[in-house]
């Protein structure tokens, strides 16, 4: 399929585009346009095809077509730093921490080059003594976990990504640290340790504990020694509260994780990137892309054809980032290029079931969940496979699940559902697997690279209902002004009865539907499904602990939980909106 004469960028992404991702020179003034970009971006990746004895050329306008048209995008450190001084092409990257000074501060170095190529990171702290422990070298006590923490987060602020793109951090402790109350604690005033995600690592057996009323040991990492005993259910019930607080920490399920580990002899894994749809090895990068299942549209069905064919290219084209990109350490490369992850994954999933006239929070929407992503499991499984033939497996194939006698992949995992926050912007569809936020919404994203601090508010209207109201003739302004006020389809009288099911937003649908709606995906995706379980403002604590308890039951690997108006600062606010505010 040919590439379009120009870009169908929304004025929105034309905005994120010029802000954070198109060059500019030493005067700051922009010196790229998106076709330009995204030729950059497409011949600086098909350079790995000549160590193939493929042709760069050819493949570079393949990547080129599938990205001019939005149907694919990388991940935003690729479409930053490809073709560029820096060429540092991955967003995840999980960084050990170990119980050392050097061995923290080590940690921070790598961090910091990290953050300033465009990628985020993520930590298991588990492995510190805890507070007031003893430190024998200098016969002092410990600080612990979230005191280091605090560092790693004040490192984050100064570096600022170069301007680019703000640090993104997971800090992620096992449930039974001794300071695991303090780690729960830890942002509970609302205004500390604000570029981290928090996550508690839990257990199988933690969890069977809450559900059955048992005590579970507490264990010094230094000593490997039980240091006392806790009640599950009081412990769950302090993470279910402060989650409803303000939406930290969440859950990580690391037994179901370590399930899915394709390489258990290079170790277990302990972390995730910043919001939890990668868990890595230590100092393991991987990179992702996504694809716009929207645009394969057609005639009341997808293009199935035409989406194999862009999982096949998309596949290639982050196979070959891995061999482009330029590692910030000796041991990222080494342990990387052993495994060779990719994460390829869909953006505009809620935007397809509305051009299907299928609502998100129903049976029928999770049959298409699974449909949909198995379809695109076997293809960029196949896709693998063949490139394992062409171009060797991955490097610790032997001794992975695949050995002896599975398939010979070249990439130890395919498949990520990632949030895709800006890349869907751009591509103008919804985030990810999210469904749509609200008809008409406010976004804050940090895009001004003169402040890295400024944030930007880009205002927003569902492009999809506009566009179907129009062509069937119930849109009209004083529609757009009941939508802006706060309101909503099923209190306008003029709209059909087929819409209020089908235009559905994030908190028209209860946390069961969207608990389910991640765990239809993780089921066909080899590594795991970033997804936010929203709540509307009056929900409960016991709202939130359940739907904890079922993301774990469903087999999700992980579960992040929103209460909205929960933060002062929310990146998506549903608020009455002036008439002098700029909508898109």
């Amino acid at each position: 399929m040919a590439a379009p004469d120009s870009i169908p960028l929304t004025e929105a992404g034309q905005l994120v585009l010029r802000r954070r991702y198109q060059q500019r020179d030493d005067q700051r003034n922009t010196v790229e346009g998106p076709e330009e970009l995204f030729r950059r971006v497409a011949s600086n990746v098909a350079q790995a095809e000549a160590r193939y004895g493929d042709d760069p050329a050819a493949f570079a306008d393949r990547a080129y077509g599938m990205m001019a048209r939005l149907e694919f995008l990388p991940n935003s450190p690729t479409l930053m730093n490809a073709g560029l001084g820096i060429q540092q092409l991955a967003a995840c990257f999980v960084l050990p921490v170990d119980d050392s000074l050097p061995g923290i501060f080590d940690a921070l170095k790598v961090t910091a080059l990290i953050h300033q190529s465009g990628g985020g990171t993520g930590f298991a702290f588990s492995r510190l003594r805890p507070a007031n422990d003893i430190v024998q070298s200098t016969h002092g006590v410990a600080s612990g976990p979230v005191s280091f923490m605090r560092v790693f987060d004040a490192a984050t602020d100064a570096i600022k990504q170069g301007g680019a793109r703000r640090g993104a951090n997971m800090a992620i402790l096992n449930v039974d640290h001794p300071d695991i109350d303090g780690f729960i604690r830890a942002k509970a005033n609302g205004d500390s340790l604000t570029n981290f995600n928090l996550s508690v690592a839990v257990t199988d057996e933690f969890l069977e504990a809450v559900d059955t009323g048992r005590d579970y040991a507490l264990v010094n990492p230094r000593s490997g020694r039980q240091v006392g005993t806790r009640s599950a259910r009081q412990v769950f019930d302090l993470i279910a509260a402060e989650a409803w607080r303000n939406g930290d920490p969440g859950l990580v399920f690391l037994d179901r994780i370590n399930r899915d580990n394709p390489t258990p002899a290079l170790g277990a894994i302990e972390s995730t990137n910043p919001c939890g749809e990668q868990p890595l090895l230590a100092n393991e990068s991987c990179t992702l892309g996504s694809i716009d299942v929207s645009k394969f549209f057609a005639d009341g069905d997808l293009d199935w054809g035409r989406l194999g064919a862009t999982v096949d290219t998309a596949v290639r084209f982050l196979d070959d980032v891995i061999d482009q990109n330029r590692y910030p350490s000796e041991e990222i490369a080494r342990t990387t290029l052993s495994t060779r992850k990719i994460g390829l994954g869909v953006m505009g999933f809620a935007d397809l079931l509305i051009l299907l006239r299928v609502p998100y929070g129903s049976e029928e929407g999770l049959a298409w969940a699974e449909r949909l992503m198995g379809f695109l499991q076997d293809r960029a499984n196949a896709a693998s496979l063949a490139l394992g033939e062409a171009r060797g497996v991955f490097a610790a194939w032997t001794g992975s699940v695949f050995h002896p006698g599975g398939p010979r992949y070249r990439n130890a995992t395919r498949t990520t559902i990632a949030p895709t926050g800006t890349l869907s912007i751009i591509a103008g569809c919804s985030g990810g697997i999210e469904p749509v936020y609200a008809l008409a919404y406010v976004r804050q994203h940090y895009l001004d690279r003169d402040d890295p601090t400024r944030l930007t508010e880009i205002s927003e209207v569902s492009p999809l209902l506009q566009r179907q109201a129009q062509a069937e003739g119930w849109w009209s302004g004083a529609l757009l002004g009941h939508l802006l006020a706060g309101g909503s389809l099923r209190d306008w009288d003029a709209t059909p009865d087929w819409a209020p099911d089908v235009f559905v937003t994030a908190y028209d649908i209860s946390w069961e539907w969207h608990v389910r709606m991640q765990s239809a995906f993780q089921r066909r995706v080899d590594n795991a499904v970033s997804k936010t379980v929203n709540f509307p403002a009056a929900a409960t604590k016991d709202d939130v602990a359940a739907a904890l308890l079922l993301a774990w039951r469903e087999g999700c690997k992980g579960i992040t939980v929103y209460r909205d108006t929960s933060r002062q600062n929310q990146v998506l606010s549903r608020v009455p909106i002036g008439p002098e505010r700029d909508w898109h």
